[in-house]
């Protein structure tokens, strides 16, 4: 098959990748999986042996094509997965090597109101990185704060570029994400939002310098106003976001 650039397509061509996923994966017939660009179909061949219930998405028509051919009974959504129906994943365990020009959109599309099991992904190793990333590093930012509020994120194992057709110029990793149990949300997610599109637009500043327009009460909330973006945790990002409410 023809790989398309504009897809971001890098097909996981080792055996022995693809053995471990399916190993960290652990489908059980009962199971109800989401598959996110399976390309070929290399893991698709393995989920399907342990449950036939599941629905693959891939944007690429002539990939779907092929996977229609090579499994008759596997449901194939030819969509983006950016725009695609957030009704595919409810319910289900979400597994995807995710193209590098998505993967941050979709993390956050994620972070909304979708009531999937789990996800297990391969991601750009960097991506990872800040997905984990503790408050005062230098990968904290935006995506570890909005990640870091609602998941549960633990890295399973690097991979290589090899492992990859064409291989990436870069190391990937697979994670698997958890719905925390008491995830920290604040009453308007849009300003919320924005607070950390400021804050971490002008990371080098002080708090209280670059979300002035906020209006934030700092010692009422408990803050030290002297503190950087890149200082502050999740739960004093939503304590801020809230504060700005009460301000309005």
């Amino acid at each position: 098959m023809k790989v398309r650039k504009r897809f971001g397509q890098h097909f996981l061509q080792d055996p022995s990748t693809q053995a471990r996923i399916l190993d960290a994966l652990d489908v059980q017939p009962e199971d109800r999986v989401l598959e996110i660009g399976p390309g070929r179909g290399e893991l698709t061949a393995g989920i399907f042996q342990a449950t036939n219930n599941i629905v693959a998405v891939e944007i690429d028509r002539d990939l779907c094509r092929h996977l229609r051919s090579r499994f008759p009974q596997l449901e194939v959504v030819e969509a983006d997965i950016l725009s695609g129906d957030a009704a595919l994943f409810r319910a289900r365990r979400v597994v995807g090597n995710l193209p590098y020009n998505i993967s941050t959109a979709l993390l956050i599309r994620m972070t909304a109101t979708i009531d999937c099991v789990d996800m297990h992904f391969m991601l750009q190793k960097e991506v990872v990185e800040r997905l984990v990333a503790k408050p005062g590093t230098k990968a904290w930012g935006r995506l570890s704060v909005k990640i870091q509020r609602v998941f549960n994120v633990r890295p399973l194992f690097d991979v290589a570029p090899e492992a990859f057709k064409p291989p990436p110029r870069v190391l990937s990793a697979f994670i698997r994400l958890t719905h925390k149990s008491d995830p920290l949300n604040p009453k308007n997610l849009c300003l919320f939002d924005a607070i950390l599109r400021q804050a971490f637009g002008h990371r080098r500043k002080i708090i209280a310098n670059s979300l002035a327009a906020f209006h934030i009460d700092w010692e009422h909330i408990g803050i030290p106003e002297t503190l950087r973006a890149d200082q502050l945790t999740v739960a004093q990002y939503v304590r801020i976001a809230d504060e700005s409410i009460r301000q309005m």
